[in-house]
């Protein structure tokens, strides 16, 4: 998912837009504050997100907090369950940091759908190309 949201982010019709791909437990708040928007990935585990995006944002909320009010931001879910309690928490969360939601998270649940990458594809795309008309 994450693989077809970063595809997505760098498609070639979309220009002057620089995709920084950082793996959870590697990214910290100067990250986010140098970028213009993010998309959030996590794999559902025990109804919430997982360990490693739950330290992301217990590493960067502080630091953030006043800094990136208004970022736009998406998420992708990829759940066992119906995915809600892994949004639910990462909404809780980013409701706090005032974040911007720009585009409906992508839940994949249940049995994995090949489908669902092209909703991943397009999610990257269309933050990129917002961020390329100025939308965002």
């Amino acid at each position: 998912m994450a693989e077809a949201a970063i595809a997505g982010a760098r498609d070639p019709d979309v220009y002057g837009i620089d995709v920084v791909v950082r793996d959870a437990l590697e990214a910290r708040a100067e990250d986010v504050l140098g970028c213009d928007a993010v998309i959030v990935g996590t794999p559902e585990n025990f109804g919430y997100m997982s360990g490693a995006i739950k330290m992301f944002f217990e590493a960067i909320y502080y630091p953030c907090l006043e800094q990136s009010q208004g970022l736009p931001y998406a998420l992708l879910i990829r759940a066992g369950n119906d995915g809600q309690g892994a949004l639910t928490s990462m909404q809780r969360i980013i409701t706090g940091l005032r974040w911007r939601e720009v585009a409906s998270p992508v839940i994949a649940a249940g049995e994995f759908d090949p489908g669902c990458l092209e909703a991943c594809r397009e999610l990257g795309m269309s933050l990129a190309a917002g961020l390329e008309a100025g939308i965002f």
